[in-house]
């Protein structure tokens, strides 16, 4: 008597798929880095098939959205120009999160410019002061874990801020005054931050926040326009917003 043996043709194709095809992984990765000079002779037929978009991001970055008053300079543990960046997330996160922000921070390795001097203030220069697609995110952050992160702020030298006001002794936040009134270590705040910012701070990075994928450029960006549409030329100044003391 005969046995005959019945092979699934789903069988024979997955054999088949699996035994003609090679399958290959990078073993090693080696980089070489090409020096591009002013004196290197520029490929035409490159230039040509970039202009189009050249033109058109030079257009965009050359737009001129408002214009600067003063010279508004970078400096630590307050500066203008960190004082007018910090004002303006906080002006643009109430309005766009459509809620009352009290705090908002702007660290101060991430501004990229030293200064804004008078004059015409382009997109491009925005782009300049900050390059970085990092987000605003909004926190609920009781009062008495807001007294740790600024006591962390202190400790790191201090950040931009609006909305709020302290000073720094012996790496610690005290007299500590959020619009104008004592902390209230009970009281639940409203606090703007970059993504950069908490997921890098281990005492934010567990409290849930808020994100409607608004970028700090964009929020920049649109606080001047807004000046500029209003007439107003851009300005700041230091108001004892952080200081050192003793």
């Amino acid at each position: 008597m005969k046995i005959i043996k019945f092979i699934s043709p789903s069988l024979v194709l997955l054999f088949f798929l699996t035994g003609c095809n090679t399958f290959y992984s990078a073993q090693s990765v080696q980089y070489k880095d090409y020096r591009i000079t002013p004196g290197q002779k520029a490929d035409s037929s490159f230039i040509y098939l970039l202009k189009p978009y050249a033109d058109s991001l030079n257009l965009t970055m050359n737009e001129v959205i408002a214009e600067v008053g003063i010279t508004i300079k970078k400096d630590r543990p307050e500066g203008a120009l960190g004082n007018l960046m910090a004002d303006a997330y906080l002006h643009m996160t109430e309005q766009k999160f459509n809620t009352a922000v009290d705090v908002a921070f702007m660290n101060h390795g991430g501004i990229r410019l030293n200064e804004l001097t008078p004059g015409p203030l382009t997109r491009g220069k925005v782009f300049e002061l900050m390059p970085f697609d990092n987000l605003l995110f909004l926190q609920k952050i009781k009062g008495d874990v807001f007294q740790e992160y600024l006591d962390y702020v202190a400790a790191g030298g201090g950040a931009a801020v609006s909305g709020l006001s302290f000073e720094i002794s012996n790496k610690k936040a005290i007299n500590v005054k959020i619009k104008g009134k004592p902390i209230d270590k009970e009281k639940w705040y409203v606090v703007c931050n970059s993504d950069y910012v908490i997921t890098g701070t281990p005492l934010l990075r567990a409290i849930p926040v808020s994100n409607i994928n608004y970028l700090q450029r964009d929020a920049l960006i649109d606080y001047f326009k807004q000046l500029g549409r209003e007439g107003k030329k851009i300005t700041a100044q230091t108001e004892n917003r952080v200081v050192n003391v003793k």
